[in-house]
């Protein structure tokens, strides 16, 4: 990497908290934006649902008004005909008001229709009218009289003796409807959707003509009956993506959904536009650092730094005589003058110094080699630790605890091996280092097997097993409650072609009901790496509901050393 290089690395890594600052301003900003736009629609779906039931209220008083009349109360179809044109007229909003007997049939209405002319028998809500007895709210619907798209509301009206005389509808214009909605809300941007009880839409915004009276699309009803109110970012019915706000009428006899829409692209537009000033900005600064670091660094350091090159390579080549000839106050003068020094009592001792050199040269060989053997050692160290860090550090703080146990079980499994030379070390006491801390109990463990000296590939990789298999009983398994035991067994034999293998079995008993994880976690895939790959052996895991059961069987053709295996059975 050249000087150069580094002047704009250091130049980069100096500019990396503002790039970390401004990323984490991004985040924030977008972060508020979105809660603010949410509670912000979520506030205007329900100011809609507010706005619908006060229409229906004043529908409602309107018809308690009507029902006073007499000729109204008395089914007069000339004078009632009369009434009714006169206060449809003082609603702008109402196409039709009429009087139906209880069978449906109209008695009058406001626009002169002939008593019997029609029926709303088979209207939904005149059904629900009858049968509930009260103030209800219909489905759209194309009025018979008006032929406009409306939706009706319906009220009993009682006789004297409490009993139903007639039902008082009165038709709302939905064009009407959908006008007086949109005034909640605040921008040009937001969509309206008002659908009813079957899904047919009532009101809408934008394309009001092009929508009402249709039904939604079967995949939003189902997505609006699973989640009900609340806020969710998804595509609208015309395509854009919104931020959409599901709400309802707080009114029983108002059943509809209101469905808000903030379009998402004019949301952020101004957050965006900030966004592309800031990574403007930060590139005209990053440029305007990157010249003059490279036009400092050019002076102030690149022609110092090459003065003293062009000195050493004359030294290089034999020539003790070349001098900087430095006189700067500064860093590199300093280096300068104290090189010339060194020139000159390397030039008068030059026989001395080659001595020196030669006993140097012996001595570097020997450190090469000893380098060598401990570059050996640490590259396998490196490349188990490396994996654990890649897999454990991606949960964060908890994993991170992971990674520092087991990379303490590691650091025990070398002490052993450190111990013999990195030969060899026992396996019971390679277990031993695992299970020690959790001896709080007599009849904890029961440990059974020959004493053997394993190698130290396995010792790295059984340790790390063992290591694995101990933390998941404690967090999971038998460890984890106070009447659990763990049975380990191990064994060596010689396999049909000869080779001498090591069967370690891992039983757990008396602990929670275990059952087979959903999906395979870093210790069982860590297990399998150690098992499988670095020893070439076979593992089997066993999730019985009466523990866990662990088998593992690897050859021991490497083994350095065995002694005579006698049966040691203990219970700790």
């Amino acid at each position: 990497m050249s000087l150069t290089t580094r002047i704009l690395f250091l130049v980069l890594l100096a500019l990396a908290p503002a790039f970390a600052i401004q990323g984490y301003n991004e985040f924030a900003l977008r972060a508020a934006r979105d809660a603010s736009v949410r509670a912000d629609t979520m506030a205007t779906a329900r100011d809609v649902a507010e706005d619908l039931g006060q229409v229906a209220d004043g529908v409602r008083q309107a018809l308690n008004l009507v029902a006073q009349d007499e000729s109204v109360r008395g089914l007069e179809p000339a004078a009632c005909t009369d009434y009714l044109r006169r206060a449809a007229a003082e609603l702008p909003h109402v196409n039709l008001l009429a009087l139906t007997r209880p069978d449906g049939v109209v008695v009058c209405n406001s626009i002169g229709s002939a008593p019997g002319t029609y029926s709303n028998a088979g209207r939904a809500y005149h059904r629900r009218v009858t049968a509930e007895g009260g103030f209800v709210m219909g489905n759209y619907a194309r009025g018979v009289a008006t032929g406009k798209d409306s939706i009706h509301f319906a009220q009993p009206m009682r006789g004297p003796d409490g009993g139903t005389r007639g039902v008082l509808v009165a038709s709302v214009d939905l064009a009407w409807l959908s006008q007086h909605l949109q005034q909640a809300l605040r921008l040009p941007s937001t969509s309206l959707t008002v659908a009813d009880e079957d899904n047919v839409i009532i009101a809408r915004r934008p394309d009001s003509a092009e929508w009402i009276g249709k039904p939604i699309p079967p995949e939003r009803v189902a997505m609006l009956a699973g989640r009900g109110e609340g806020v969710r970012m998804d595509l609208g019915i015309d395509g854009r993506e919104r931020i959409l706000a599901n709400a309802r009428p707080r009114s029983a006899a108002v059943r509809a959904w209101i469905t808000v829409g903030r379009d998402h692209e004019a949301a952020f537009a101004d957050v965006e536009a900030a966004t592309r000033r800031g990574l403007e900005l930060m590139a005209a600064g990053v440029a305007l650092a990157v010249a003059a670091a490279l036009t400092a660094g050019r002076l102030f350091i690149r022609r110092p730094f090459d003065r003293l090159l062009r000195t050493a390579a004359a030294w290089r080549t034999g020539d003790l005589g070349a001098r900087t000839g430095m006189r700067r106050t500064d860093e590199f003068g300093q280096l300068g003058r104290e090189l010339d020094a060194m020139a000159g009592t390397i030039q008068r001792n030059e026989g001395d110094l080659r001595a020196e050199v030669r006993r140097a040269g012996e001595l570097q060989e020997r450190q090469v080699t000893l380098l060598h053997e401990l570059n050996h050692r640490v590259k396998n160290t490196l490349a188990t630790v490396q994996a654990l860090a890649r897999q454990s550090t991606r949960g964060g703080e908890a994993q991170g605890e992971r990674l520092e146990a087991r990379i303490l079980a590691l650091s025990k499994t070398h002490d052993l091996l450190t111990r013999d030379d990195w030969t060899s070390a026992p396996l019971r006491e390679v277990l031993e280092g695992e299970i020690g801390p959790y001896r709080d109990h007599p009849a904890r463990f029961e440990v059974e097997g020959p004493d053997l000296d394993l190698p130290a590939r396995h010792v790295l990789a059984l340790g790390m097993t063992l290591h694995e298999l101990t933390t998941n009983a404690a967090k999971h398994g038998a460890l984890s409650v106070e009447r659990g035991r763990i049975r380990i067994v191990w064994r060596s034999s010689r396999a049909e072609d000869g080779a001498l293998r090591l069967h370690l079995d891992w039983i757990e008993t008396d602990g929670p009901l275990t059952e087979r994880p959903a999906r395979r976690g870093f210790g069982t895939r860590l297990i399998g790496v150690s098992v499988e790959n670095e020893l070439d052996g076979r593992v089997a895991m066993d999730f019985a509901t009466s523990g866990l059961h662990c088998s593992v069987d690897v050859p021991l053709a490497a083994v350095g050393g065995m002694m005579q295996p006698h049966i040691a059975s203990t219970r700790q």
